[in-house]
């Protein structure tokens, strides 16, 4: 069969839920038994998002071959099982360094460059190669990221134009999600800014074959009926997109009741296999009647920006769900939480605490501080990256008494930098302070809260970081109780280190959150949540 191709744009506004849509079709076009891969283009120059406030872009996403990645492949993977890699995402400033760099090379024989055809025909590229990634894929979602009308994303959009062009009749469509405001005031829903969002789209040359409706209420069928009529697609392929009312996990389900999977089926003449979705309504049951609640504190940097811990957050919730709970998540500013030695009142009651990766000095004493609380008091504590070396200082400081134990990367010039580069640690060598990105194997230590949380002797997990724990510390620390019980496969560095004496006290240098799914949460999660549901039923807070 040959691939079809399903590229998805937005109009009105952003922030419309591309991505989550992209996912949730990709996943009911999966439960049909078709092979899919996912595509996000992003309309910024920038290379990608590694160096990229997570205030401007939120989290970044890194694959298992080290690419740093928009948030949105995220969703991608806890939705489906589409491969995941360097070309699951490309760029604006990507593609136009590729070009550029041909150009210098003399590749193109001294012709002027252009946007079209050089640029248009590598966007063209990376779709074909984000289909390349596995044998036989039946289907590729290419979500295009921006708002239609931006000047940023006119060359994808030339290029999605020009690519349906090339291909025959029944092979590609277009999906557009647009967006129907309801205004209180007047009582009604409007689609004027929808009609609008079509005729841009239809002035690049793009015709929608299905218009996906974001809305706070349900539309009427004169309202649809008036979309169909005005913005060209038939009635039956309006199809509307309503708030959920209690979990993102909704969605699929939402759209496989109006039959949006059998309609694509349909327009690509692919066999509609009948499916079912009891696993993702049990996900739902479980959201509506939990049986209690817990309580985790996350400690962070930017936990105002609702997309910054976006795979943390979901990655507990999955725990949370496993175990029957409704989870509830307090944020605070790390560097608010420490003051004048004392722990801000506001940081105490929660049934357990999380600590995750970052970069930079703002909120390290406000984290070591928590990481203490949670030590001494026997409370549960999960540190991410920057939580476990937040985790190895405060042990360092407090109980192998090396008062002024530090990271090099908070005080480069630290007489005892128990996390450092590892140019900088004794005995290494070849290794600069480069990020260390992707996936990386590491042997887990029997009996310990890792590896009875794997239940296997060896991991792979994703990385992204550059300072790493120094085994210089290793052997007075582990005396005392720091215990590193997850090694780099064929090395010595720490991947996982635990406290004895504790009830769950973990921290690990990658980043498990990029690999957890409702379906199957990740196993450190669930432990973790298992733990914060102990400690309340202690009423240990």
């Amino acid at each position: 069969m040959q691939t079809k191709f399903i590229f998805v744009t937005g109009g009105v506004c952003s922030s419309l839920g591309k991505g989550l849509t992209t996912a949730s079709l990709g996943m009911l076009l999966e439960k049909k038994g078709l092979s899919i891969a996912v595509l996000k283009l992003d309309p910024y120059l920038n290379v990608d998002p590694g160096t990229m406030s997570p205030y401007q872009h939120g989290e970044v996403y890194v694959t298992d071959d080290g690419a740093e990645t928009d948030l949105d492949l995220g969703h991608y993977y806890r939705f489906t099982n589409s491969p995941l890699s360097a070309s699951s995402n490309a760029t604006s400033g990507q593609i136009y360094n590729t070009v550029i760099k041909r150009e210098r090379q003399g590749d193109y024989l001294g012709k002027t460059v252009q946007v079209i055809p050089h640029i248009t025909d590598e966007i063209k590229k990376r779709i074909i190669n984000c289909a390349k990634q596995i044998d036989n894929v039946d289907v590729v979602l290419v979500e295009i990221g921006g708002t239609v009308g931006d000047i940023e994303s006119l060359p994808f959009m030339e290029a999605i134009r020009q690519f349906r062009n090339d291909y025959p009749a029944g092979q590609c469509i277009n999906v557009h999600l647009t967006y129907v405001p309801y205004l209180k005031a007047a009582g009604e829903v409007k689609t004027k800014p929808s009609q609008h969002s079509v005729q841009q789209l239809r002035a690049i040359g793009i015709f929608p074959d299905i218009i996906l409706c974001r809305s706070e209420i349900s539309l009427s069928d004169e309202v649809k009926d008036k979309i169909s009529l005005y913005c060209n697609v038939p009635r039956s392929a309006v199809i509307e997109e309503v708030d959920v009312e209690h979990s993102i996990y909704e969605v699929p389900i939402k759209l496989h009741e109006q039959e949006i999977d059998t309609k694509i089926c349909k327009m690509l003449n692919l066999p509609d296999k009948k499916i079912e979705l009891s696993d993702w309504e049990k996900i739902i049951d479980v959201i509506r009647q939990p049986k209690g609640t817990i309580t985790v504190g996350l400690v962070g940097k930017y936990v105002q920006h609702q997309d910054a811990y976006k795979s943390i957050l979901e990655s507990l919730q999955h725990a949370a769900i496993a175990t029957g709970y409704k989870l509830d998540v307090k944020r605070y500013e790390a560097d608010k939480v420490f003051d004048g030695n004392q722990l801000d009142a506001t940081i105490l009651n929660c049934d357990g605490y999380l600590v995750p990766g970052g970069f930079g000095e703002r909120g390290w004493l406000g984290k070591i501080m928590t990481a203490k609380f949670c030590r001494e008091n026997k409370i549960p504590y999960f540190g991410i990256c920057l939580g476990m070396q937040v985790m190895a200082v405060e042990f360092a400081r407090h109980v192998s008494e090396i008062k002024d134990a530090n990271s090099t990367e908070i005080d480069p010039y630290t007489q005892n930098p128990v996390i450092s580069l590892l140019s900088e640690q004794r005995n290494v060598q070849g290794m600069g302070g480069t990020m260390r990105l992707g996936n990386y194997n590491c042997t887990l230590k029997t009996g310990s809260l890792a590896h009875k949380a794997y239940k296997k002797d060896m991991i792979g997990e994703r990385h992204r970081h550059r300072y790493e724990f120094n085994n210089k510390y290793k052997e007075e620390m582990e005396k005392q109780g720091f215990v590193c019980t997850g090694l780099l496969e064929e090395g010595s560095l720490c991947e996982i280190a635990e406290i004895q004496d504790h009830p769950w006290m973990l921290g690990v240098q990658f980043h498990p959150e990029f690999k957890s799914k409702p379906t199957d949460p990740h196993p450190l999660f669930l432990e973790f949540i298992k733990a914060t549901i102990a400690n309340a039923e202690k009423g240990i807070k």
